[in-house]
């Protein structure tokens, strides 16, 4: 019974072509960089929800589409978890069953009714309603949707002045590139005074030792440090009581000045959820053999840039790019600048280090401070503090990009700083809403009756095939049987 259950659900083409919806949005991140998909990426696979039969089939095809999505949006951890991404793509995919039972509850057609249209993915649900609404009123008011929505970005964009930099920072990120060796961030570090950098900053896993722990390289790291008159923001496995962190390390003339403990682990590339039933995983694939140990989570530092002046940072490893809780705590703290350090090495010749770090340009618009990312392998970038990309070493590079960026007062804050993620969490609370009240509207027509006015008397049959032309011709009511309704009184 069971196998024939997964054979009937495997064998709808319907959810597979939600799966092949949901790889579609993908194109439109780099490095495909199809950006225009990003307005109708959406459409198809909401009106494969849409179309569904029942509730329960739309809530179905939903889960495939956002397994499709994350299959297609992270291939290139295959081969570092394997199977491990079959399994996140399906726990991960259940999060679009709330979009698909919305989509068919809200947009669904009547009985009989064909599914068809398009819409944009930025304002799908709108153009959605464009295109399949019923009454005039309602595809005005998709319409209107979908204007404010196309217009809101640019808009706002347009009408938001460029924040004034009270001082400038000149950043030097090093990238040496792949298998570089244990020292070669100190090579490329090395006579970088004449650009007068005010932090240098190395990838993720730059140091192969314990600074803390190997006085000669936190000597040669000092003296590197006081040579390029500016401190350097290296990073390292530690290693304590057998346990295994990364730390990002701040050095000066005269040591260390600070650490921060990456917080958000890589599921199954830095630890393993459930290992005692998912540990078999590291038998067939580069998964993490141990778990790493996270930090408490996000802190600021402060530099010393030239004059003397202190800065607060914030400072984030790899994976924590893609929170932007973590960076809009920094700013909050009165970071002046994002600085992330990442490898990627892993995901050479692959969409991941591109989509990395665009990851920074969204991180800087959301909190109006300039970021930086620099990568061991690429892509090494800056933005400023609207998201413009200022400079970039892909991949196929390796040197140090010099960048001077433009540093907003430390208690600068934009709506997303003070109000965090009210916008998704509104939208989710009014999709719910409106879930809600369907159920509940639709459970009020089921419990209603209807009364017709008959003949109140007993009888023992209804005919629903005479006729009053039957009946002038002399033909009686049927006898019971096809065509005749008993009814018992």
């Amino acid at each position: 019974m069971v196998v024939m259950s997964v054979w009937r659900a495997l064998t709808k083409p319907f959810r597979y072509a939600a799966l092949a919806a949901g790889a579609l949005p993908v194109l439109a991140f780099p490095a495909a960089n199809l950006e225009f998909l990003a307005w109708f990426g959406l459409v198809p696979g909401l009106l494969i929800m849409r179309a569904a039969p029942s509730l329960r089939e739309a809530a179905v095809r939903g889960w495939w589409f956002g397994a499709g999505f994350i299959l297609a949006g992270h291939y290139w951890l295959t081969p570092n978890i394997g199977p491990g991404l079959l399994l996140v793509a399906i726990v991960l995919g259940a999060l679009w069953i709330p979009v698909a039972v919305s989509t068919w509850l809200l947009l669904g057609p009547p009985a009989g009714e064909a599914a068809g249209g398009a819409s944009a993915a930025r304002a799908g649900a709108a153009l959605l309603v464009v295109l399949t609404g019923g009454r005039p009123v309602i595809r005005a008011l998709g319409a209107a949707a979908v204007a404010v929505a196309v217009a809101a970005g640019p808009v706002a964009f347009a009408l938001t002045p460029p924040p004034h930099p009270t001082r400038f920072l000149t950043v030097a990120l090093v990238q040496p590139g792949i298998d570089p060796g244990p020292d070669a961030s100190q090579l490329l570090s090395a006579g970088l005074a004449s650009h007068h950098p005010g932090l240098i900053v190395w990838g993720e896993s730059s140091v192969d030792r314990d600074i803390a722990r190997s006085p000669g390289l936190r000597a040669q790291l000092t003296a590197l440090s006081a040579a390029d008159h500016a401190q350097i923001l290296a990073d390292q496995d530690t290693v304590i009581g057998g346990k295994k962190s990364k730390t990002a390390v701040l050095l000066g003339p005269h040591g260390i000045v600070a650490t921060y403990t990456k917080t958000r682990l890589v599921p199954f590339g830095e630890y393993i959820p459930f290992r005692q039933q998912l540990g078999w995983l590291t038998r067939i694939s580069r998964a993490a053999p141990v778990n790493m140990v996270p930090g408490p989570g996000a802190k600021t530092m402060r530099i010393t840039a030239p004059g003397g002046h202190q800065l607060p940072i914030g400072v984030l490893i790899c994976f924590e790019s893609a929170f932007p809780d973590m960076s809009r705590v920094d700013a909050r703290h009165g970071a002046q600048l994002i600085v992330y350090q990442t490898s990627d090495s892993t995901f050479q010749r692959s969409w991941a280090p591109a989509q990395h770090a665009s990851l920074g340009a969204v991180r800087a618009a959301e909190t109006g401070r300039p970021v930086v990312q620099a990568a061991l392998t690429g892509d090494s970038v800056a933005f400023d503090a609207q998201g413009r990309l200022l400079a970039r070493l892909t991949t196929s590079q390796r040197g140090v990009l010099i960048v001077r960026l433009g540093l907003a007062p430390a208690t600068a804050l934009t709506p997303f700083d003070r109000i965090g993620e009210v916008v998704p969490w509104t939208a989710i609370g009014i999709a719910l809403l409106s879930v809600l009240a369907l159920i509940y509207l639709s459970g009020s027509r089921g419990r209603g009756e209807i009364q017709l006015d008959v003949n109140p008397r007993p009888v023992t049959s209804v005919s629903t095939l005479s006729t009053s032309t039957d009946r002038e011709a002399g033909h009686g009511p049927t006898g019971q049987g096809e065509g005749s309704v008993s009814s018992s009184q």
